[in-house]
């Protein structure tokens, strides 16, 4: 007998016998934090003699929180959530996983997902029309017209997959979605034998920013696309028992605060305390008090701390919430007997409650937190508002050239009249994206702030791109209901649409002339969204600072126009009677938006937008799906391609090898981020990937973007170290003038190039890559094609100071070996300027079942001296190792398939 069997045991609620296993009774559980409860639940339930063993759970609650992470589990998630840009390659990948299993004489049937898998299209909405009152509608129609071939393909999967839903486009936000309808909290499902069994609902995520969940008690976080086709696939994650970050919330929020300004205070903390790879967990007697809204906008930002989570535990808050949102009084009733059976009860005040042990602590009096924004291109980097205009004009110059023109230039437009622009105006104030569209509060503040701003006569400068895409058809709901719209449209913010729009850089072109004017004068323009992400280079093309705001302050920027703005001492402008208007005139209280919230927010609202949640309007049940368990691929198509990873595959892998005479495709700085990498916006004609079209007849107009475009191979490569504001150092180091954008210089052919092209030839003549670069290297979105578009280059291993974690394990996911510089050292101080050919030995070792902690680096200048240093391999667990040794995650998977 294991524990599995010893453990199950009945639960009764809503009348109902559930089986479920118990986990109240084991030693160790008492003192354990929330997070690391869940992990020991999944454990026991998922025990089979083999990944998983009595043994794994023992240790679990032995956990010690004082020590370092050293014990791998296997964690089982109970469901895979996808967006479409991250979606598409792993659906186009499980189809040409069905082909290769047939090419090998197997069933492709086998190619299934395993587990309960649900795609959200919510990326592909671009911003085209905006300011108009039929906004939303004309973008979605654009929205068909450019992505009918993927959402044909995404229709087939629906139909040829099983355990396999679509949430259409049009209907919100992937997190928003997940948080107010797809989430169970604790699933059931009927077992062989006929008993019903209730488990907890954990989940990863195709979006790093799956942690919105977390605000529901629900476990998971972000996985590259390629761990959740793994996970999809039946595969458990191999992880390593974190440590767990404690951290108490006290307080209230005071006036003129909002969740933003609160999630940007704890982004700022927890970056400046270090949590990459730790779970962190909120507690306290002060969680009572925080909304469910607000918990999941704190969830929300766990990948900008740097965490792989940011949970609650389950209590009345995350009930009222179930409540709220449509859930049935029988989940209701099994969420609350389950938690408390199983000790994940979080109320603090309960006479049996026991406060957890944490490995580190950190606190935050909700009282101390003061307005504040982040910018101008990391979500940590807090400004409070009250210093937002000061740290502005520090921070512009760095971004002007000697093109840039210091005085006003004057535009004359159709849609917005004539005016001036110049350096620091705001040219896209944004409502846009999970972090806050799925918070009521901030977004009735938006509406207030409208209201009374329209009251006043103030309007939005002629110059700002103004729009509002929330999370989900509720907000647009509430806010129509609370007859906000109508102020909100007032001022420009029309509905635009229901997806991650802005945040994701789909923020859409400014007006030509607007455009125009900002590069022929180099000009420093601003965005500000109320987003989550702001990297260079990701909001517009057109756009050189960008800035995370709370719903309302996005509105203030958008009547000041400019980010060179003091709101405690400048007018927003005057009213009718000339009277000066300033932000603390038409900033809403604490209790004006609790009672607007209060008197509008329903259950019956949730109920009626998911009542048909997968059944899509006309525009989605009138396409034309493929039928069969196999795609017809399309040799011509631009938007979906049979893959090349699995080509030439073998039943058994060939051993891994030792690296000769590398050369160095890209030296890079810190905080590359995977938007660097794989970027997911807009890209130009003269780029490789839009020769690629071009050459093949399609017009600019009609590029799309790379993120739209992620199920066709041959852009995504073209792309990899494509973004425009990418630097490699390696032109400097030959002599060469560093171009911004994806260049490098090809040792070869003696020239400076593309790096695609400089890869093709690389590839030709059998020479390997090696990418260099600094600290947490990889930040950012959870994007597989950062790493597909990296071992597609022909990249056998990057070396870096550090990996953020989603990364390293996607670059182990593709075969491509992450190492790191020895401690303190980098390619710097060891003198390495990217010039050298590189030798790394000591990987072979992986071919006996063992994995060497460091390879052996020789980098041979070009005057035939040697610098030689041991790199430490990023292989952190025997799973990962195995993945390696395939040559990726899916191979081996298929593989397993297969036997």
């Amino acid at each position: 007998m294991s524990l599995r069997d010893d453990q199950l045991a009945t639960l009764k609620a809503a009348g109902k016998d559930f089986d479920y296993y118990n986990i109240a009774n084991l030693d160790g559980i008492d003192h354990l934090p929330y997070s690391l409860k869940v992990l020991v639940e999944n454990l026991v339930r998922n025990i089979d003699g083999a990944n998983i063993t009595d043994e794994h759970v023992k240790t679990l609650l032995d956990w010690d929180p004082n020590a370092e992470p050293s014990h791998e589990i296997q964690f089982t998630p109970s469901r895979v959530i996808m967006q479409d840009f991250t979606g598409v390659p792993c659906i186009v990948d499980l189809a040409t996983m069905r082909d290769a299993v047939k090419d090998l004489g197997g069933d492709p049937e086998v190619i299934n997902p395993q587990v309960q898998s649900d795609m959200v299209i919510d990326h592909s909405v671009q911003i085209d029309k905006y300011g108009i009152a039929n906004a939303v509608q004309e973008n979605m129609d654009i929205e068909y017209q450019r992505n009918g071939e993927r959402y044909q393909f995404l229709r087939w999967g629906q139909q040829a997959f099983k355990n396999f839903r679509v949430v259409p486009p049009g209907t919100g936000i992937i997190h928003q979605v997940n948080i107010e309808y797809l989430a169970k909290v604790v699933m059931s499902k009927t077992e062989a034998n006929g008993n019903t069994l209730a488990y907890l609902d954990s989940c990863v995520g195709t979006d790093s920013h799956t942690t919105t969940e977390n605000g529901l008690g629900v476990l998971g976080w972000g996985v590259g696309g390629i761990e959740a086709e793994a996970a999809m696939l039946g595969q458990p994650i191999s992880m390593l028992v974190p440590r767990v970050v404690g951290f108490k919330l006290t307080g209230s929020i005071p006036e003129g605060v909002t969740a933003t300004d609160v999630v940007l205070t704890i982004t700022d903390m927890l970056r400046k305390h270090g949590v990459v790879g730790k779970f962190v967990e909120f507690y306290g007697e002060g969680i009572a008090s925080v909304p469910l809204a607000n918990r999941a906008t704190i969830g929300n930002m766990g990948p900008e701390f740097g965490s792989t989570c940011g949970i609650f535990p389950i209590d009345n808050v995350t009930l009222d919430y179930l409540r709220l949102t449509g859930r049935s009084k029988e989940q209701v009733a099994l969420v609350e007997a389950y938690a408390k059976a199983n000790k994940l009860w979080g109320d603090a005040s309960d006479p049996d409650y026991v406060e957890p042990q944490y490995s580190e602590y950190e606190e935050l009096d909700l009282g101390t937190v003061v307005p504040s924004i982040a910018g101008p291109k990391r979500p940590q980097d807090r400004i409070l508002l009250s210093e937002a205009k000061e740290m502005f004009e520090k921070t512009a110059p760095a971004y002007e050239t000697e093109k840039t023109v210091k005085d006003p230039v004057a535009v004359s437009t159709d849609f917005r009249g004539d005016f001036n622009i110049e350096n620091g105006d705001v040219a896209i104030a944004s409502i846009t994206s999970c972090t806050n569209t799925s918070n009521p509060s901030v977004m009735i503040a938006a509406g207030l702030i409208a209201r009374n701003a329209h009251a006043k006569g103030l309007k939005p400068q002629p110059w700002v791109k103004t729009s509002l895409a929330p999370g989900s058809q509720v907000v647009a709901d509430y806010l129509k209901a609370a007859g906000l719209q109508d102020d909100l449209d007032a001022l420009g913010y029309q509905l635009v649409g229901f997806g991650c729009a802005t945040c994701i850089g789909n923020s859409g072109p400014l007006l030509p002339e607007i455009s125009e004017a900002i590069n022929t004068n180099d000009l420093t323009v601003t965005a500000v969204l109320s987003g989550n992400r702001n990297f260079e280079g990701r909001i517009s093309p057109d756009v050189k600072m960008n800035y995370l705001a709370s719903p309302p302050l996005v509105i203030a920027y958008a009547l000041a126009g400019t980010m060179d703005f003091d709101f405690e001492a400048q007018p927003l402008g005057a009213d009718a009677d000339g009277n000066d208007v300033y932000l603390k005139d038409i900033w809403p209280t604490n209790s004006e938006v609790a009672a607007v919230v209060d008197g509008t927010v329903s259950r019956e609202m949730f109920l009626k937008n998911y009542a048909s949640v997968f059944d899509g309007d006309h525009r989605w049940k009138g396409l034309d799906v493929p039928e069969g368990e196999l795609f017809a691929w399309n040799d011509k198509s631009t938007y979906v391609r049979k893959q090349t990873f699995f080509d030439g595959m073998k039943a058994t892998p060939d051993p891994v090898a030792d690296i000769h005479g590398a050369r160095v495709l890209a030296l890079l700085g810190d905080s590359v981020t995977t938007d660097h990498i794989s970027p997911a916006g807009a890209f130009k004609a003269s780029s490789p990937a839009g020769k690629y079209l071009t050459e093949r007849g399609v017009e600019p107009k009609n590029f799309n973007s790379y993120g739209s475009r992620r199920g066709n191979h041959e852009i995504m490569v073209r792309g990899t170290f494509g973004n425009i504001r990418l630097r490699n150092q390696l032109l400097a180091s030959v002599g060469e003038e560093v171009t911004s954008g994806g260049f490098t210089y090809d040792f070869l052919a003696k020239k400076p190039t593309t790096i695609f092209e400089a890869s093709r030839d690389y590839i030709d003549n059998k020479v390997p890559l090696v990418v260099l670069a600094g600290k947490e290297y990889g930040t950012g979105s959870s994007r597989d094609w950062a790493a597909k578009g990296t071992v597609m280059l022909g990249v056998k291993a990057v070396i870096t100071e550090s990996f953020e974690r989603i990364h390293r394990s996607n670059l182990i996911g593709m075969g491509v070996l992450p190492l790191q510089f020895p401690a303190g050292e980098s390619y710097e101080s060891l003198g390495l300027n990217g010039t050298e050919t590189y030798d790394i030995a000591g990987v072979e070792k992986l071919n006996e079942g063992v994995t060497p902690k460091t390879v052996h680096v020789t980098a041979t200048h070009e005057d035939g001296s040697k610098t030689e240093f041991d790199a430490v391999v990023r292989i952190d667990t025997p799973g990962e190792a195995d993945y390696y040794r395939n040559g990726g995650i899916l191979q081996y998977v298929l593989r397993n398939l297969m036997k």
